[in-house]
């Protein structure tokens, strides 16, 4: 095995992407339901401050699948189908508040789960069916 290279690192997860079908409606879910702060809003890609560096993209599904070459360089096509699953870092203080809201929302609600290691995890539904999570410290060795 060889020593590490201590150039080569990884200092965390950017970006995750969703797609999907009507953009409108899921900046609004993202904006008034989670609000999660818009930084760009457009018909194929709606970007959002998810905290802690973390970037949450939205695209139109079916609307990346092409390299979108600029002057800048080229965005490989990309795109994703069927419910898909990402998880929000939450303090263990704001479960509660959360599941509440969450439900006086009427956001699908798909489960809760206590881990070995003491945090939790509350599943709920985006209006594509994507399946998110808001997970309290405790949840992995490193979180």
């Amino acid at each position: 095995m060889t020593a590490p290279n201590t150039a080569l690192t990884i200092t965390g997860l950017l970006e995750t992407s969703l797609y999907v079908d009507d953009m409108a409606r899921a900046v609004l879910f993202y904006e008034r339901v989670l609000h999660l702060p818009c930084m760009q809003r457009g018909e194929v890609l709606s970007v959002f401050d998810a905290g802690r560096q973390g970037v949450l993209l939205l695209f139109k599904r079916g609307a990346s699948k092409a390299d979108r070459p600029n002057s800048h360089g080229v965005v490989p096509g990309h795109d994703g189908s069927g419910p898909l699953h990402m998880a929000f870092a939450i303090p263990a203080e704001s479960y509660q508040p959360w599941l509440h809201h969450l439900q006086t929302e009427g956001v699908p609600f798909r489960g809760e789960m206590t881990w070995p290691a003491g945090g939790r995890s509350l599943y709920f539904e985006d209006p594509d069916g994507h399946l998110l999570e808001f997970a309290t410290p405790g949840l992995w060795p490193n979180y």
